[in-house]
């Protein structure tokens, strides 16, 4: 797993940076033509963050890879469009993450007397650290978001929790 960023909470929805040579503190994160065939990549970035990179109607995008409500596999997340903002919603308890800027999203209702209810998308804040992407010829590099802001998701960034993960991963499948 890996990323990085630089220390503004950049969107990596916008296209990727095209130069000749990759940006200071990036790191490799693959061949955009296996990612894209891939779809999403985990890297360990710096080995100190685990990072989804994902790549969805022609776009690339970089966050961190465990959700920032309980640390689920954001990996496994579907994709899905809410208001207009492209999100992931993790698999474990359908928490939406806009793609672009990391906002957490939840479905509000002005006022619960008036039936029928009426319910619309609103925006929790920046709950989920977004990192930037860079191409160069082919490559991919991310740069991490490293702005001393603390944002929810930093939470499973720890030793702690990268350990407790690691150990869920190599569990022995259940015998049939």
């Amino acid at each position: 797993m890996s990323s990085e960023e630089d220390t503004s909470q950049t969107s990596s929805s916008s296209p990727p940076e095209s130069s000749s040579s990759p940006p200071p503190d990036s790191h490799f994160i693959g061949r955009k033509e296996d990612i894209v065939k891939a779809g999403r990549v985990t890297k360990l970035v710096n080995g100190c963050r685990d990072v989804l990179v994902l790549y969805h109607k022609g776009q690339l995008y970089a966050m961190d890879m465990h959700c920032y409500h309980a640390g689920g596999a954001l990996q496994n997340g579907d994709i899905e469009e809410f208001n207009g903002l492209l999100c992931i919603v993790c698999p474990w308890h359908k928490y939406k993450i806009t793609l672009e800027n990391g906002e957490g999203l939840y479905q509000a209702v002005d006022n619960p007397t008036v039936k029928p209810l009426k319910t619309h998308w609103r925006s929790k804040g920046v709950k989920q650290r977004i990192h930037k992407i860079t191409e160069v010829n082919g490559d991919v590099f991310v740069t991490l978001n490293e702005s001393s802001k603390t944002i929810e998701s930093d939470v499973y960034q720890t030793e702690k929790y990268r350990s407790l993960f690691v150990k869920t991963r190599q569990k022995p499948e259940p015998r049939k």
